[in-house]
């Protein structure tokens, strides 16, 4: 039987979030039944009511409710926005989502937390926030109530009198507290927390506090499988944002839940991450807690994520957690990538741009694997050695289909290499971790790295009877501060050392595989090797690269033209400037029409500038040719110069010129302006190119210049033509 659902889209950015997400339900083929109705701002401007009669007609229809974002105003500015014809009939404004809360019976606001992205340690909690008493229960007064008066005594109402005041007062009650408790304790149960906090203030409010307090405790105690305490809201707010992975659920009244939990959104990446739920005695709803950002509407900004990923919580509720899990993980992978993010992210790919993203990762598209490298070592930091190691290592993974995002370096501190790790965790498929594996007392990374996976340090006996073998068979002596290399995290696997002593390691932790390797070269490079070799029954993506190495064009005037292509296909282009040449490369699937259309587009585009597509140098190119003269007609610098070019005497004379002449640039002064190259082939033909005159490297670019002169004149065309390799 079809579960129905339904849609209010809302206002604002709530109909473009909701129309770039609900394609997920249909790409995961659920038995669910979309029925949609109205909600919002428009709503109120069109009826004098927020929430029209026929969407509570369809609410009890239906098994759970999606909403977008909904524009909410004050009082007063709500009702002074009505149309002239429904000012004055005593139309009141009352937020749509508190009158779904209370109508419905929805006392427990879910606002899930979890690492995505960022430079924190990975987490995964939840607050619940009391929907119905606490400071938001609505008793809020201007003007101290005449009943209550007896009861408020403070010696600033003595200044202007109470008519000059204002007070609200927090209601608990039993029953609200019991069930709102129940709720967290099961809701650990249900998502395997281990702890429940209460976030409270129970030193300042005393009484109320010390009644919450002591049904918590009562609640509690029938669950004893899970840690229970209480804590100060301030003290939970500092936690929050510097420790997050400590918590499970923190459970708390209307005004301070709702604090903490716009907290929580800030600690996973934004309220553009950030998704809800509310449960109670009716219907529940979800719905992303980013407003309505009217500013926004229509320029495909919106962060459609928290939409994505409140319907996996929507999905979960309604029984289909697997497909939950999937369309969570699409989100994160998206995320992860990195390739189409959001301006909140700090990318610039639009609202329904992200959407395809995660949706195409939800139709089974792979998704390249991410990698990280972090070298230590003081000598590195310190710039007393090179460091080839990452560069090796980088080179490798890339051979293996591995995007590495980051190199980082950092010395032998523990506390460093522990906070550079712990930044990599789940950002990244791959963290590659070199050097610092010894036994002297600077090789700490052992040591950081299970400080920052908390996983205690093991004595493994194999590892140990290695590294005695080995030092006894170059007759060295076994000490006792060698054991040290012995010791690996708990529950890491370790990698044989064939050249050295010191065992390397790998385990896994927030969806991030961490390799650990020694610092010698020779040692890392076999262990590399051996760790991460070529998988042979590893299915081929069939993916197109193309590559161009261009003279005479710039950065900009290459990304100028991009720009004009598709937005996908602009997002995955690279370039390098390596002087004098700039090379583009991208990589497109074969299945990607849209994408080798524009690769054939910007080949007609670069093909006057484009040397090779095969990354080959002119230079390169000519090599060993002998059929071709060079001459310089008098320029004894540029006869120099192409005296180190192929060719012989006996070839066909290729005239090259500059202005200025090569042998006039004598002071650095002179180095100024453009120079003017020509080539003048025995065909008939010359070529032209002007280049800024920026120093003497400029000599480099007149070699590559001449050199790709002979390849036109040989080819008689003026460009190779576009090619094609499989990746």
């Amino acid at each position: 039987m079809n579960k129905k659902v339904l849609v209010l889209p809302g206002d604002g950015i709530g109909k473009e979030v909701c129309d770039a997400a609900l394609p997920a339900l249909e790409a995961l083929d659920l038995p669910i039944e979309l029925i949609y109705g109205e909600i919002g701002w428009e709503c109120w401007m069109r009826d004098g009511d927020p929430v029209p009669a026929a969407t509570w007609q369809r609410i009890e229809q239906v098994d759970a409710i999606l909403l977008g974002a909904i524009t909410s105003k004050p009082k007063k500015q709500a009702e002074a926005e009505l149309p002239p014809a429904l000012q004055g009939q005593n139309h009141r404004y009352v937020s749509p989502v508190i009158q779904l809360r209370q109508r419905l019976g929805l006392f427990a606001n879910v606002r899930p937390s979890f690492y995505l992205t960022g430079n924190g340690k990975p987490y995964r909690m939840s607050v619940i926030r009391e929907n119905t008493e606490g400071l938001y229960a609505g008793y809020d007064y201007r003007g101290i109530p005449e009943a209550i008066r007896p009861l408020v005594k403070h010696p600033n109402l003595e200044r202007y009198g109470a008519d000059e005041a204002s007070c609200t007062l927090r209601l608990q009650t039993r029953f609200g507290l019991e069930r709102l408790f129940g709720f967290a304790f099961e809701h650990a149960v249900q998502h395997g927390f281990d702890r429940v906090t209460f976030a409270d203030k129970p030193n300042v409010m005393r009484e109320s506090g010390d009644f919450a307090q002591e049904i918590f405790e009562a609640v509690a105690a029938r669950y004893p499988g899970i840690r229970a305490d209480i804590q100060n809201v301030d003290a939970v707010a500092l936690w929050l944002v510097t420790r997050p992975e400590q918590f499970g659920v923190i459970v708390a009244e209307n005004m301070f839940g709702d604090i903490l939990s716009d907290l929580a959104g800030g600690v996973m990446g934004g309220l553009g991450l950030a998704p809800s739920a509310n449960y109670g005695e009716g219907v529940a709803y979800f719905e992303p807690v980013h407003g309505s950002a009217p500013g926004m509407v229509g320029k495909d900004k919106a962060n459609p994520a928290a939409m994505f990923l409140s319907i996996a919580m929507l999905l979960e509720h309604l029984g289909f957690a697997r497909e939950a899990a999937r369309l969570q993980d699409a989100v994160r992978n998206a995320i992860r990538s990195g390739a189409h993010l959001t301006y909140d992210l700090g990318g610039s790919a639009g609202t329904r741009r992200f959407a395809d993203e995660v949706l195409a990762l939800l139709h089974g598209q792979h998704r390249p694997r991410t990698a990280a490298v972090l070298a230590v070592g003081d000598e590195l930091v310190g710039g007393e050695y090179q460091n080839t190691n990452s560069t090796e290592i980088g080179r490798h993974l890339a051979t293996l289909g591995y995007e590495v995002k980051e190199h980082a370096v950092c010395g032998d501190q523990r506390h460093l290499i522990a906070r550079a790790l712990t930044r990599f965790l789940g950002e990244y498929d791959l963290v590659l971790v070199c050097g610092g594996l010894g036994p002297t007392s600077d090789d700490l990374t052992r040591f950081a790295v299970a400080d920052a996976l908390q996983a205690p340090l093991e004595f493994r006996d194999d590892c140990w009877q290695h590294i005695t073998r080995r030092m006894q068979s170059f007759n060295l002596p076994v000490r006792e501060q060698d054991k040290v290399q012995a010791y690996l995290p708990a529950g890491a696997r370790a990698l044989a050392n064939s050249c050295g002593l010191a065992s390397g390691f790998l385990l896994e932790k927030h969806g991030t595989t961490i390799a650990v390797l020694p610092g010698p070269p020779a040692e890392m490079r076999a262990m590399l090797h051996a760790t991460f070799a070529p998988d042979a029954t590893a299915t081929r993506t069939d993916t197109r690269s193309f590559e161009w190495k261009l003279l005479g064009l710039i950065e900009s005037d290459a990304q100028a033209f991009v720009a004009t292509l598709a937005s996908a296909f602009a997002a995955r282009m690279k370039y390098l400037w390596r002087y004098p040449y700039l090379n583009l490369r991208v990589d497109v699937a074969a299945s990607d029409a849209e994408g080798l259309r524009c690769a054939h587009e910007l080949d007609a585009y670069l093909r006057a500038h484009t040397v090779s597509t095969d990354g080959r140098s002119a230079l390169e190119q000519i090599a060993g040719a002998g059929d071709v003269h060079w001459t310089s007609q008098g320029d004894a610098a540029l006869a120099e110069l192409l005296r180190e070019l192929p060719g012989s005497a006996a070839g066909e004379a290729f005239v090259v010129t500059t202005e200025p002449r090569l042998d006039s640039l004598g002071d650095p002064r002179d180095y100024a302006g453009s120079l003017r190259i020509a080539c003048a082939t025995p065909s008939g033909r010359t070529y032209r190119i002007a280049t800024p005159l920026r120093g003497v490297e400029v000599r480099d670019y007149v070699r590559e210049f001449a050199a790709w002169c002979y390849l036109r004149d040989q080819a008689r065309i003026d460009q190779p033509a576009l090619e094609e390799t499989t990746a």
